[in-house]
């Protein structure tokens, strides 16, 4: 009976249930941990996670600083709202479809659309790239009822920088772009993706002084992203407003001089140094650099051959021609090389060295004197004091009087020009100087090279007696105070011979103003080489035309330098600019008998 089927052993089978059974309370006992382990132990993670899910944080910019002229009532730099437009590459579910889209309905090309995206393709998913900013309001209107569709584009406001005066001291204030991934990830890293800073100008030196503080909001949304609560709001914290040391008014009119020209045009506070104008010719607008350039944009704007962007001032290197005199006039009293009371004979043309050196007046000057040499601007008379020094010497004047180096003024850039020596002839061409090289350098030429701003400060040194001051555009500078080791008497008799320049019918005598007291000294620089000129055909003609002067002759109160490029004699084109500059000066400051503005 017992090996009937029906008596088959079973046991096997139970033993496999009991198996199951028990993986299957093994797997209950390890799910309900998971669960215990998630609701008790975990909570705290995971309630921040889902609030996160419900929560959004919105960053809202703070606005630059407000930029003023000297007065604090003209704003120079301001901000606007604005909307721009960026795409977050994470909520898109098809991003070729996406660039396709949001091309057309912003009306980009979508190949510039992808490059901007592409710029910042090594940073976050989730952190938003602009791609397109100065959004009007009908922009608004069309991506936010586009929002289902496209939830990877979303609207952001920003202040936006505005210059109301468009390019009006473009090359003082500079400009502000946005920050680069490079940037961003080494100097900036404490900033945001599309935030702006400054490139160039007071935006780029006061950085830290013009960026605000970003404010932040903490918003309830629902599943689609609208805003339904908020939760938390922190304010955005704007800096103080900055004035400069710019007179608008002076400013204005210097921009005014030189439209349509090449050159620079420097005013000073004589005593302190403040910038009060600084106008450099092409210019452009600043404004255009708030929006986002395309490469080509960019390229097109960089290398136009005007070069707008070169900041003629401070960034133009140039031979100072008979501005240089100065140098020699107090180098030649200070050494003793000669007295007030030197005379030496002009003819015209004088050979030394076995070749002949020309005056820039054809017939001569005659016999003259230290103080008519420098109202007449005497080529031959500045000749024979290059004879007698030798090149370090006046490289060592040169210097003490501030050229060939850097004045330290508060905008980026700055060049510090060259003034030669034999010990710079040997580094840079590994050959000594000849005596024959010195006697060019004496009137301003040879390998000589200065910019306007450079020649301002070298002015204010000789108005106030030795005294040196620090360019500088903020207004609330730092004071600057250094002497050069000239005695002040030297520098009395240079400025006599300055003041006979514009007062007593000299090459300075356009920018005479009456009852001012000019004191000036001009200067034509050859571009090129006399012998090379008269090849040409008359070439010559085509010279820069400097100019460089203070006033009134014993309180000093403003220095003005300008440069022309190529325009002519100094006497005929810079002098006469200048001469409305200090017009204008003695208009609004002198003759209202008001405080001379000080910083």
């Amino acid at each position: 009976m017992r090996d009937s089927p029906i008596y088959e052993d079973v046991s096997h089978l139970l033993t496999r249930s009991r198996v199951v059974f028990i993986l299957i309370e093994v797997l209950f006992i390890f799910v309900a941990f998971y669960y215990w382990k998630t609701q008790i132990l975990d909570y705290k993670k995971y309630w921040n996670q889902s609030e996160a899910n419900r929560t959004r944080e919105v960053i809202v910019p703070a606005p630059r600083a407000v930029l003023t002229d000297r007065g604090g009532s003209v704003v120079l730099a301001n901000n606007i709202a604005s909307f721009k437009a960026s795409i977050i590459r994470e909520n898109s579910k098809n991003f070729e479809d996406s660039c396709r889209k949001i091309s057309l309905l912003l009306g980009l090309e979508e190949e510039v659309l992808k490059q901007r995206i592409e710029k910042y393709r090594s940073l976050p998913l989730f952190k938003p790239i602009v791609v397109k900013d100065n959004l009007t309001l009908e922009d608004v209107a069309l991506i936010e009822g586009r929002k289902m569709d496209l939830p990877e584009l979303v609207i952001e406001t920003e202040p936006k920088r505005f210059y109301p005066f468009a390019n009006l001291a473009a090359h003082v204030l500079g400009y502000i772009q946005e920050l680069t991934p490079d940037e961003l990830r080494t100097t900036f890293k404490d900033r945001r993706l599309g935030e702006m800073v400054g490139k160039t100008g007071i935006e780029n030196s006061y950085e830290a002084r013009m960026a605000g503080v970003d404010g932040k909001i903490v918003e309830v949304v629902d599943s689609l992203g609208r805003k339904r609560d908020e939760l938390d709001r922190i304010e955005p914290q704007q800096r103080p407003k900055l004035s400069l040391a710019i007179d608008y008014d002076l400013q204005a009119k210097a921009e005014e001089l030189l439209a349509g020209k090449e050159g620079a045009i420097v005013a000073l506070d004589a005593k302190t140094g403040g910038v009060m104008a600084l106008a450099s010719y092409p210019t452009y607008d600043p404004n255009k650099f708030v929006n986002r350039f395309t490469p080509e944009e960019w390229m097109a704007l960089a290398n136009n051959p005007d070069t707008p962007l070169v900041n003629r001032a401070l960034q133009g290197q140039y031979s100072p021609g008979s501005i240089f005199k100065l140098v020699m006039a107090a180098a030649a009293l200070d050494s003793r090389t000669i007295t007030d009371q030197t005379t030496f004979f002009c003819g015209g043309v004088i050979e030394i060295y076995g070749r002949p050196f020309h005056c820039w007046s054809e017939p001569g000057h005659g016999t003259l004197n230290f103080y008519e040499a420098i109202r007449q601007s005497c080529n031959v008379y500045f000749y024979n004091i290059g004879r007698r020094m030798n090149i370090d010497a006046i490289a060592g004047y040169a210097e003490q009087l501030g050229l060939g180096k850097r004045t330290g003024i508060d905008i980026p850039g700055e060049k510090e020009g060259l003034v030669p020596s034999t010990g710079w002839k040997q580094r840079t061409q590994k050959t000594a100087w000849y005596p024959g090289e010195t006697i060019s350098v004496a009137i301003g030429q040879g390998p000589l090279q200065v910019t306007p701003v450079q020649v301002a400060a070298m002015t204010a040194l000789i108005a106030n007696r030795g005294r040196k001051v620090r360019p500088h555009v903020l207004l609330d500078a730092a004071p600057f105070t250094e002497t050069t080791k000239i005695p002040a008497a030297i520098f009395e008799q240079v400025i006599e011979g300055m003041w006979r320049s514009a007062n007593a019918g000299g090459t300075g005598q356009a920018a005479k103003v009456e009852a001012f007291d000019v004191c000036s000294k001009t200067g034509s620089t050859q571009w090129i080489g006399r012998e090379t000129a008269e090849r040409l055909g008359g070439a010559l003609k085509k010279t820069h035309s400097w100019f460089t002067g203070f006033a009134p002759r014993n309180d000093p109160q403003v220095v003005v330098t300008v440069l022309i490029e190529f325009g002519g004699m100094g006497g005929a084109t810079a002098a006469p600019m200048a001469g409305q500059i200090f017009k204008l000066y003695k208009t609004k400051y002198h003759d209202r008998q008001s405080p001379t503005p000080r910083n």
